[in-house]
């Protein structure tokens, strides 16, 4: 069968759509519960032949001129632009994003990374240092020394991607390692895979060569156990819980494996008394309606001074009176439901555990009306304190938290780090000098200062337990490659 056609339910391994040896899967549409697809199921063999022929093809890759990695990497681009209205009702249907969602933020911002990473393709990899003159002793003569350092691919990378944004989550590991020259095994997560191989054939018929790319799939989490243990694989790049990443870091660290984690995120929204709360509301407010909270850098914990704190949570629960849930193929939806019934569950679990800790319920804690789908209502808690289990644990779903403080910026600062979590933070406040000040005093690898906008350039990642190693932009050409130096005396 043809590498430039994705047919149903089948694996990509080594070039080849290859039938699975476990049979299928269905894929669940949050917003209907009908199935979406079927998903191929693969044995662990399979996972370890998807990392050798990854293996196979890593001298080839690697030694491929940047130019051409580049071209391949910018008609992945163009094709996957050709097909994004087919592409956006796939990834509607498995992930239960909107359809402008699914269009303008999953495959839109795909083919910008695989654009963005077909110039990485061409960034120096080599840095020139300065000549160092060495008297004679006990290593040689005496000598002046010349140096470079060269970025080198790691090799075969294990890319386990997030189920909130399969088409961006996967091309922001899939483009930059391949620029690097590095060659891949994705596993997707197990809820909504098929847009990741409709990506793998993109990449095939853009002229990727057989064993570059590889996708297998599972629902258990054999599949990936496999992709992550493969004594084939160096290094692997994960996108998800901490729980998980944990997991995956024990194995990394038995093998000395390299690893790239970005994790869960608490992130805080630090308001002042001074902020401009239109700007703050609607900015915590993309928590209610992005993904339906599905999402890392979320600014869910909000850490509101007393002097705006009544004002602040009128405007939230005003906002969240404009929000319709409800289908997300429908053209005026802004919260759709959530990945599964199972994660509705786990979300309305601490809603509960919000109302009995003491927290006080302003808006939301139902579950819409709807006969299908995995709905939860976007809920917003007042009179939170920073040892709740609603304020310290990522619940990853539509559910924003506000606590109240009554003191100077050093205590919103205090409440702000005492988390384990250090992904994305925010500071709203009128006062540059102030955020700026306040921003570089949270523990987090990004701070939005009166924004919740990204940097597309800037690095990505956690501190504590929100991930190990930055990526985006160039820091992405970095995280998928080793060091190496070149010395040499004249």
């Amino acid at each position: 069968m043809s590498p430039h056609r994705e047919p149903p339910g089948r694996l990509f391994i080594g070039g080849e759509w290859t039938e699975p040896d476990g049979g299928h899967y269905e894929v669940i549409d949050p917003a209907t519960e009908e199935v979406a697809g079927l998903a191929p199921e693969a044995s662990r063999e399979q996972v370890y032949a998807a990392a050798s022929a990854a293996r196979a093809a890593f001298p080839a890759w690697s030694r491929t001129a940047p130019e051409e990695r580049a071209a391949i990497l910018d008609r992945a681009a163009d094709l996957i632009q050709r097909d994004a209205a087919a592409h956006a009702g796939v990834a509607r249907a498995e992930t239960g994003a909107t359809a402008a969602t699914a269009l303008g933020m999953q495959v839109a911002v795909a083919a910008a990374r695989f654009r963005r990473y077909a110039r990485g393709a061409l960034e120096p990899v080599e840095t020139g240092l300065p000549p160092q003159v060495n008297p004679a002793g006990p290593m040689g003569k005496a000598g002046v020394f010349g140096a470079l350092a060269v970025r080198q691919p790691v090799g075969v990378v294990t890319c386990v991607t997030s189920y909130n944004n399969p088409w961006a989550n996967a091309a922001g590991k899939v483009a930059p390692a391949l620029a690097m020259g590095n060659t891949v095994v994705v596993k997707p997560a197990p809820q909504d895979p098929l847009s990741v191989y409709r990506m793998a054939a993109a990449l095939a018929e853009a002229g990727v060569p057989p064993g570059v790319v590889n996708v297998v799939t599972g629902s258990s989490p054999a599949a990936g156990e496999a992709a992550v243990g493969s004594p084939d694989v160096d290094m692997v790049s994960f996108t998800g819980s901490t729980a998980v990443g944990q997991r995956i870091a024990e194995v990394c660290g038995r093998h000395m494996k390299r690893q790239l984690m970005e994790l869960g995120g608490k992130g805080a929204a630090v308001v002042f008394d001074d902020a401009d709360l239109d700007s703050a509301v609607r900015g915590i407010g993309t928590t209610f309606s992005f993904y339906s909270g599905q999402i890392c850098t979320a600014p869910t914990r909000v850490i509101a001074q007393r002097g705006i704190y009544d004002r602040l949570v009128e405007k939230l629960t005003g906002y969240l009176g404009f929000l319709k849930v409800g289908d997300p193929a429908a053209r005026d939806t802004v919260v759709g439901p959530v990945i599964s019934a199972a994660h509705r569950d786990r979300v309305e679990s601490y809603i509960e555990l919000g109302r009995k800790e003491g927290a006080r319920l302003v808006a939301g804690g139902g579950r819409p009306a709807y006969d299908k789908g995995f709905y939860v209502a976007p809920t917003l808690f007042a009179d939170c304190t920073n040892d709740m289990r609603v304020v310290r644990e990522e619940i990853f779903g539509p559910v924003v938290v506000v606590v109240p403080f009554d003191g100077d910026e050093e205590e919103g600062i205090a409440l702000a780090n005492d988390s384990d979590y250090g992904l994305i933070d925010y500071v709203w406040s009128g006062d540059v000098s102030r955020a700026f000040r306040v921003a570089r005093r949270l523990r987090a690898g990004g701070v939005g200062v009166n924004t919740v906008g990204r940097n597309m350039e800037a690095p990505f990642g956690g501190f504590k337990k929100s991930g190990v190693g930055r990526d985006v932009g160039s820091y992405a050409l970095h995280a998928y490659s080793e060091t190496q130096a070149v010395v040499w005396t004249g």
